[in-house]
């Protein structure tokens, strides 16, 4: 009993480790949120988090993994490089300037096309098999679909106001006021659109190469670490050429600074670690499909820090999207125990090959 127990635990890790993670990439929107309507200089924002996520990842990285790192190749080096660009600079600083330019439900919306674009990628480059012709094949596909229609669902289709609870809390009330808050041009919606589709494919790349890294460099400490320091000399630097004024970087005991804490010690650092451990352990495309949850939790949290009300759309989205997690996950559950079968049977027969040739010698 125990054994089976420990079991089902063990095969849960990854799905819970992802909900977590969902659940703190959540609160970062509303801390971007909060920052920029504040008026922090995006680039800054992105610089100051992969510093402040380089300077807890890399005594974490020492503490914890110096003893069994693996050495350090121009390889390796390369990847945590592309990692850093791709997964890091690159990615945060097209998915702010994609939401000064449009909105924040646009710029959502857009970054729910990573695990479709995630499933492709990884079909094309051989890191995930679908086997149409099997139901566990069938319900990976028809459960990425479903999540991502969640999605959508949540994001375009508000209907009517649903008054679970009422919360007198609203973080941008003092700025809204003073704020005429126009709406974007045609133009700035366009470029918006390619911005954030860009923001997407380059999320999408890094969990690519991140997933290549993890096989020869299973650290996920250290290729974090590594990571978080190229993307922080990447969007300094980038910061730095567009703002040189010593006065825009200052940060003070304000909500910049509770921001660039947030999202640099936590989700660049430690929940970025936790991505890596799961992409180790079941791929890019069961990482990705997770992503359209990080919408049921912004709707959550803006309906209780910034007024937002809850729609009838946001429950319908969040259903479909559950079911459609429950469907991805029982087919990698399916794809995990036939892996298993398949080990275990060419080990049983290694053994009566084994034991035959001893017993003929």
């Amino acid at each position: 009993m125990g054994g089976k127990l420990s079991d089902i635990v063990d095969a849960a890790k990854p799905a819970i480790v992802m909900v977590i993670v969902n659940l703190v990439f959540g609160g970062v929107n509303i801390f971007y949120k909060v920052a920029l309507n504040d008026g922090i200089n995006p680039r800054i924002l992105v610089a100051y988090r992969f510093i402040f996520a380089t300077a807890f990842m890399f005594p974490l990285a020492f503490i914890l993994e110096r003893k069994r790192s693996p050495r350090l190749t121009w390889m390796i080096a390369l990847q945590g490089f592309l990692c850093g660009l791709f997964g890091g600079s690159l990615a945060q600083n097209l998915n702010l300037k994609s939401l000064a330019l449009t909105s924040a439900t646009f710029s959502a919306a857009m970054a729910n096309l990573i695990p479709a674009v995630t499933f492709i990628f990884a079909v094309s480059l051989g890191l995930e098999k679908v086997a149409i012709g099997t139901w566990a094949g069938r319900a990976k596909a028809g459960g990425t679909i479903l999540s991502i229609g969640g999605a959508m669902v949540l994001t375009f289709y508000k209907g009517p106001n649903i008054n679970i609870w009422s919360t007198s809390m609203h973080l941008l009330k003092h700025q809204d006021q003073d704020q005429d808050q126009g709406h974007p041009t045609s133009h700035d919606v366009l470029v918006g659109s390619l911005l954030a589709l860009a923001g997407c494919f380059s999320f999408v790349i890094w969990l690519m190469i991140q997933a290549k890294m993890g096989e020869k460099y299973p650290l996920p400490y250290t290729s974090t670490a590594l990571m978080c320091a190229t993307a922080t000399v990447q969007a300094t630097v980038y910061a730095m050429c567009s703002e040189r004024s010593l006065s825009a970087w200052k940060l003070g005991w304000n909500v910049r600074l509770l921001t660039v804490a947030y999202t640099g010690f936590l989700a660049s650092g430690f929940m970025m670690t936790l991505v890596t451990w799961c992409l180790r352990k079941r791929g890019p495309l069961y990482v990705s499909v997770f992503n359209p949850l990080m919408l049921v939790f912004v709707a959550i949290f803006a309906s209780f820090s910034l007024d937002e009300k809850l729609h009838l759309g946001s429950i319908i989205g969040g259903l479909l999207i559950a079911t459609g997690l429950y469907f991805m996950l029982w087919a990698k559950g399916v794809e995990m125990k036939n892996m298993a079968m398949v080990s275990r049977s060419k080990t049983s027969e290694e053994t009566e090959t084994i034991t035959v040739s001893t017993g003929l010698g």
